[in-house]
């Protein structure tokens, strides 16, 4: 190969002294390219001690995958050193700057594979760049750990906590957030206390202290609570205000369910000359906004509100309850809140509806932490959307083959780490930047009117 053509290889590879490419084979017919890439020096520094010009005692092949060339599968070949010191008595191999220790790939190629696997499902990255998925998810998993391991969560204090499934059935995943900087700090297999603890360890391995929590939102899990109140001490718990009015849609289902099992005279009575569409129309106009309703909806529900069913108080219950929250997020004070909320739970309790009395009795046992949910506008709603794009990426991928992959990806997407390869691909300074042109003047004389 001629000097040019070597030294035109070995600039666009990147490569430096020691290190040249030596030989190009290209393969059209097996779609491939193949670098081969000499360390010119025969006496090196020892990787260990650092004494120089030490020998070279001998030379292991080795290969990597590289980014594309032009629409060729390129590979880069070594025959990587190994330096016999005399100082130390060690023979150590020399690490090759293009490329982690016992990694197949080059540094550019993980980083192009990872900036692909945050908007891409695993699989799907991995049919791309035509290689295994299992050799995707130990790449994830080594530079998440390595980022994870350099994150500062110091400035840590208010933090949402929730728990997302991890594949059908019962097995979930507890995931905490930080809601002022909108990323995710801990994930961790299970829902009960001792995840609080595990994340008040990792809080604190990252230099952040659990002390200085001052806000916790979740939802009313007893376990969150136990644990929030051992680990995070200072943090004033608050329940988000969307799994209180979550309840309380799940009373409303448990009563219209019940009265048109049991009660079914009352209902034809009241709602016989619906149609079976208008009924239908009845359940999901109870569980939308009203400014979300159809045509079909509308009219339907205009008969339920004038019906005597326990169904049309539930539903009156389920509204006043989210009127009670939307008038808090507008004044944002304690007191008018706890007011509201305290004239709710009396209605409930007295509503004879044991679905709605179960809610009241809830509400009143942690009266203190909802009111401090409808205040400030702080709520798990960040999670829950985040939590929704875990679940998408989920099923995208049809599913994880263990939760370790689950986590990867998650603190991948949605960790804002800062500490990742960063993408290969970077936009071309066009051909004309940075040269001053003249513009050359008309010879020909302006014409007088």
């Amino acid at each position: 190969m001629s000097v040019q053509i070597e030294a035109l290889f070995t600039s666009a590879l990147g490569l430096q002294a020691p290190w040249v490419v030596r030989a190009v084979r290209l393969d059209t017919a097996k779609h491939r390219i193949d670098f081969d890439v000499h360390c010119v020096q025969a006496l090196l520094t020892c990787p260990v001690c650092g004494a120089a010009s030490q020998k070279v005692h001998d030379r292991m092949p080795r290969s990597w995958r590289h980014l594309d060339f032009f629409q060729y599968e390129a590979w880069l070949h070594a025959e990587v050193p190994r330096v016999g010191c005399a100082a130390c008595g060690k023979t150590t191999q020399l690490s090759v700057p293009w490329a982690r220790e016992g990694s197949g790939f080059t540094l550019l190629f993980e980083a192009l594979a990872l900036t692909m696997c945050r908007d891409l499902p695993v699989r799907q990255t991995a049919r791309a760049l035509r290689v295994r998925d299992k050799q995707l998810w130990r790449r994830i998993e080594h530079y998440v750990t390595e980022a994870r391991r350099k994150q500062d969560m110091s400035q840590v204090r208010i933090v949402g906590i929730d728990e997302t499934s991890l594949r059908r059935g019962h097995d979930y995943v507890t995931v905490v957030h930080d809601l002022d900087a909108k990323r995710l700090l801990f994930c961790t297999e299970g829902r009960d206390h001792q995840t609080i603890q595990a994340f008040a360890q990792d809080l604190h391995a990252h230099g952040g202290e659990p002390t200085a929590i001052a806000h916790a939102c979740m939802d009313m899990s007893a376990a969150y609570l136990k644990g929030a109140t051992a680990y995070l001490p200072n943090a004033q718990v608050s329940y988000d205000r969307f799994h209180v009015v979550k309840l309380a849609g799940q009373a409303m289902d448990d009563v219209r369910t019940e009265e048109w099992k049991t009660e079914q005279a009352r209902v034809e009575e009241a709602l016989g000359h619906l149609t079976p569409k208008q009924r239908r129309s009845v359940m999901w106009g109870m569980r939308r906004n009203p400014s979300g309703w159809s045509h079909t909806q509308t009219e339907a529900m205009h008969w339920l509100q004038r019906a005597n069913l326990k169904t049309a108080r539930a539903w009156r219950l389920k509204m006043a309850l989210r009127e009670v929250f939307a008038n808090a997020r507008i004044h944002n004070q304690a007191e008018p809140a706890g007011a509201e909320l305290k004239a709710w739970i009396s209605w409930a309790r007295r509503s004879r509806l044991e679905p709605f009395k179960r809610l009241a009795a809830t509400l009143k046992a942690h009266f203190d932490s909802v009111v401090r949910g409808m205040l400030d506008h702080r709520s798990n709603a960040f999670v829950e959307a985040m939590n929704g794009l875990m679940q998408q990426a989920k099923r995208a991928a049809r599913g994880f083959r263990t939760a370790a992959n689950f986590m990867a990806i998650a603190y991948l997407r949605l960790g804002k780490l800062t500490h990742l390869p960063a993408s290969p691909f970077v936009p071309a300074v066009a051909l004309s930047a940075g040269v001053t042109t003249h513009r050359v003047r008309s010879q020909v004389p302006h014409e007088t009117a």
